[in-house]
């Protein structure tokens, strides 16, 4: 069933386009998140002919790439005779469906454009449309920047690229040596005094303060995967709230970039000077300095997080289970009254 929009206004563009470079472009101009253009619209775009989008449109839902009532809306238009008709739109989704199999010069420009992204992402792990983000879109429209910032900011602020990055500058340090385990011993160092600057707890304090097998998923507020796992429960950045993570997350991009610039610029600092250096970071931004190491160790906090995890999932299958057999239940009771039908006389027609 296709959706009715009687008082929506379909709109929003799509344009392809060579560069003089002759590189292929797609600009897209969204209303709503998205774009809805009508069948002719599309013919247009694609420079087809209106059955052939058409017939390529019904291939999409026949074979269930798209379902219908996602990608089509259907709005009052009004056409060249003044006089209003019910019109089909189809929504971004169903553009680059058919832009995939459509035959002709457009659909290979398109196609084109689309591979290079995809290689792009694939390779890269990211594709980014330089010129749009470099220039704003105008009052009223959609604009993602914010969004990528934040999403950058929390990609370099996990652990694993912190601990590389805080790495590469202590070998820039004038006393350095090749040592792993000294560089884990200020790694810690360095996430407790950021963890502590945004919650005031140490990380290992964040775990074994706010790891709880009686609250819902344990207390984290994320985790790898769909369900939470054994391994999840000592990382203490997953027991932060989303105001906590927001503010680590600029706080690391904010030292990790004066690390950085530190290190280019050839500065001799020595490994010790570096402690002091975080400190007097927090303080010019106002936040909590960690005056000692802490009062809770990691292997004490490893420990608390995974014995409230061993009772977090024996509840966890314990509910699972009784939810099969609620399930399991339901099923043999509804096979019980389809067999009593069943066996039921037939009444004889008279």
């Amino acid at each position: 069933m296709t959706k009715n929009n009687p008082e929506a206004n379909p709109g929003g563009e799509v344009i392809l386009y060579l560069t003089e470079d002759q590189q292929t472009r797609m600009q897209v101009r969204l209303l709503g998140g998205t774009v809805w253009l009508s069948l002719n619209q599309i013919a247009e775009l694609f420079q087809r002919d209106k059955s052939v989008i058409s017939r390529h449109i019904a291939n999409v839902f026949e074979e269930r790439e798209l379902q219908r009532d996602s990608v089509v809306a259907n709005f009052a238009t009004t056409a060249t005779d003044g006089k209003t008709y019910q019109v089909d739109f189809f929504n971004l989704e169903l553009i680059i469906s058919v832009g995939y199999r459509v035959k002709s010069q457009r659909g290979t420009q398109f196609r084109q454009w689309a591979t290079s992204r995809l290689k792009e992402y694939l390779v890269k792990g990211f594709v980014l449309d330089d010129e749009r983000l470099k220039n704003p879109p105008g009052l009223g429209v959609a604009d993602y920047f914010d969004e990528l910032l934040e999403r950058i900011r929390d990609i370099r602020a996990s652990e694993r690229r912190m601990y590389l990055r805080v790495k590469e500058v202590l070998a820039l340090a004038a006393d350095y040596k090749v040592d792993e385990a000294e560089v884990q011993v200020f790694f810690q160092t360095v996430q407790n005094k950021l963890h502590y600057a945004v919650s005031g707890k140490t990380a290992p304090e964040l775990i074994a303060k706010r790891a709880d097998h009686n609250k819902p998923n344990m207390g984290l507020t994320s985790w790898k995967g769909g369900v939470v796992r054994k391994g999840d429960v000592t990382v203490a950045k997953n027991y932060l709230n989303k105001k906590e993570i927001a503010e680590l997350n600029r706080i690391v991009v904010m030292f990790l970039d004066y690390a950085e610039d530190q290190a280019s610029r050839r500065k001799q600092v020595f490994m010790r000077d570096w402690r002091t250096r975080l400190d007097e970071f927090l303080r010019f931004n106002e936040r909590q300095v960690l005056p000692d190491s802490g009062n809770v160790s990691r292997e004490e906090a490893s420990r608390r997080a995974e014995e409230q995890y061993a009772l977090f999932e024996k509840r966890r299958r314990a509910e699972m289970e009784s939810s099969a057999t609620v399930a399991l239940e339901a099923d043999l009771k509804l096979l019980e009254e389809q067999a009593k039908e069943l066996s039921k006389p037939k009444r004889k027609r008279s």
